[in-house]
């Protein structure tokens, strides 16, 4: 985490890969079918100088980017998703233009194969995304942007760099070619929908109590930006 906020701060030519546009064709995932689709963000953590943004923000606008890009594959397999915000940063007006403030997110995510009843990953993976370059970004996305705006930006790169993690680990891994002897047994002995989100959930909260206290903002980068801050003034 304190590396990608330094990142943050003092890097200006490196900015995210833009996410593969929803008006092309889904990349071919085999026979992928996203059932569960499961954010949370009890511990996100807001980065130095950023924008606030609640948990439920954060879980609606990554829910709704996911399920925008993912609910278009039509499989013969289930799989279930747990994703939780790490942290984040929503660049705000009012910063130095020489710290050239750019948003950015960090989540990690967890995919469940329903039929054979386990993760597909046993570590969660953890992604980073930063905004889009555009126009409105080039200079600071605080100066032309809404918390929301910036928000949804990051949660469509959010959406797009998993959708690059799958197909690389359906080539290099061979995910979502199942075969019919893998399906052993459903992820929980029910056919009950929330029960098995709950399952799903637990299973992430769990990563997050176990991994959040890895995540931290360090105190020199927050004293070092408040005091750039203070002379600007």
């Amino acid at each position: 985490m304190g590396r990608i906020i330094a990142l943050l701060f003092g890097l200006t030519l490196i900015t995210a890969c833009g996410a593969r546009s929803l008006d092309k064709p889904a990349v071919p995932l085999g026979d992928f079918n996203l059932a569960h689709n499961i954010v949370v963000a009890p511990k996100a953590q807001k980065g130095p100088v950023s924008r606030e943004a609640s948990e439920e923000e954060l879980k609606v606008a990554l829910t709704k980017a996911i399920a925008d890009r993912f609910d278009r594959y039509e499989g013969e397999r289930l799989y279930h998703f747990g994703v939780s915000v790490e942290g984040y940063v929503l660049a705000q007006p009012g910063i130095p233009l020489v710290l050239s403030p750019k948003s950015v997110m960090i989540v990690n995510l967890t995919v469940w194969d329903d039929a054979a009843g386990k993760k597909l990953n046993d570590k969660p993976h953890q992604i980073t995304v930063f905004e889009s370059l555009s126009g409105e970004t080039v200079i600071s996305s605080g100066l032309t942007q809404s918390a929301e705006q910036q928000l949804e930006n990051l949660a469509v790169n959010v959406s797009g760099a998993i959708e690059r993690y799958l197909v690389k680990q359906q080539r290099e891994l061979g995910w979502f070619k199942g075969s019919k002897s893998a399906a052993a047994k459903p992820a929980v002995e029910t056919t009950d929908d929330e029960a098995v989100e709950d399952v799903v959930e637990e299973s992430v909260e769990e990563v997050v109590e176990e991994e959040v206290a890895t995540v931290t903002i360090p105190t020199d980068l927050t004293t070092a930006t408040t005091k750039a801050l203070t002379e600007a003034e």
